[in-house]
């Protein structure tokens, strides 16, 4: 089965894509054997978007199976299809998906995260929220990938850091990388519960991380 892929030729399949339990957005224009492959492997409903006119869907948006997030005052291409509400996160960060990690249960945030936007989080969400780091990075969104499973993250994560997360999902979280070494793991890969799909450089030693740890 295939699990490796590019969208629009890139391997950064993260940055231009995110999946929940049930749906994964893809920037329009996405060929549908893509979308086929997506749906195929994670279980889930393809949407094709653009959020603010920018095809970089993964970074703009983070979900779980309660609720999309992006940042004030975006826009969401064909948001009325997708059947899940779309909540707004007042922020100065605005590339969502790279500051937010998070399953059915938590989320880590950006540790610059307002307590306003940490609430609209929790509450759009339904989970639990915290501040923090994966190895020292703020961008926590790309620095991981947490399903209902398991959790992997950046290599450099401390054990600290890897202390809180275990305590905030309540899952084992382990260490990789993605697309041929590339640490920031998020970039590389989108994962839900029932599979995976990353990017078409990863190699196979790193696929064998990526399911022990998500438990695939």
């Amino acid at each position: 089965m295939i699990r490796t892929l590019s969208i629009d030729e890139s391997p950064i399949i993260g940055a231009f894509s995110t999946c929940t339990e049930d749906i994964a957005l893809v920037p329009s224009g996405t060929r549908a054997d893509i979308c086929a492959v997506l749906e195929d492997i994670l279980g889930v409903r393809t949407f094709q978007t653009l959020i603010n006119g920018s095809i970089v869907v993964g970074s703009l948006c983070r979900g779980n199976s309660n609720g999309l997030l992006v940042a004030s005052h975006a826009t969401v291409k064909g948001s009325d299809e997708i059947g899940v509400p779309v909540h707004y996160v007042p922020s100065k960060l605005n590339a969502i998906g790279n500051i937010v990690l998070a399953n059915d249960t938590a989320a880590l945030v950006h540790p610059e995260m307002t307590d306003r936007a940490v609430g609209i989080i929790a509450e759009t969400l339904k989970v639990d929220v915290r501040r923090g780091t994966i190895g020292g990075i703020r961008t926590v969104g790309m620095a991981g990938v947490a399903t209902n499973k398991g959790l992997l993250v950046h290599p450099r994560a401390s054990a600290e850091e890897l202390g809180v997360l275990e305590e905030l999902f309540g899952l084992p979280v382990d260490i990789g990388t993605s697309n041929f070494g590339t640490q920031m793991v998020g970039s590389g890969l989108i994962a839900n519960s029932k599979g995976y799909v990353a990017g078409s450089q990863t190699s196979g030693h790193e696929l064998g991380r990526i399911e022990d740890a998500l438990g695939i």
